[in-house]
């Protein structure tokens, strides 16, 4: 499955009302540390299938959303649960951390 691609119109229906906990990606094609976690955001997505939703949103092509989470820097992580930020990662994050957050993302959500 990969990950969703979320934009301003279909940011509500794919992550505040998801069942599941989600991930938010919000990043941009000219930031470097986007790029360069892009292959473990993949991979995560791959990984938690059927647990966590992985989404990403370009902040250049949806403008709304990232201003309405205060999204100052990118790349910016934001983990959703019941439609309500639970955790927060700014900048290139190991695999491990990530891992640690959705984790206890997963748990909290059983």
């Amino acid at each position: 499955m990969g990950t969703v691609k979320v934009t301003d119109g279909n940011f509500k229906a794919e992550v505040l009302d998801s069942n599941l906990p989600v991930l938010v990606d919000f990043w941009a094609v000219w930031c470097g540390p986007c790029r360069a976690i892009a292959p473990l955001v993949e991979e995560l997505a791959n990984e938690y299938e059927g647990r966590v939703k992985v989404a990403k949103c370009n902040v250049d092509n949806s403008a709304v959303t990232p201003m309405q989470y205060n999204i100052r820097s990118i790349p910016t992580l934001l983990f959703f649960q019941d439609g309500e930020v639970r955790d927060q990662l700014i900048g290139a994050v190991s695999k491990r951390e990530l891992v640690k957050r959705l984790d206890a993302l997963v748990a909290q959500a059983a």
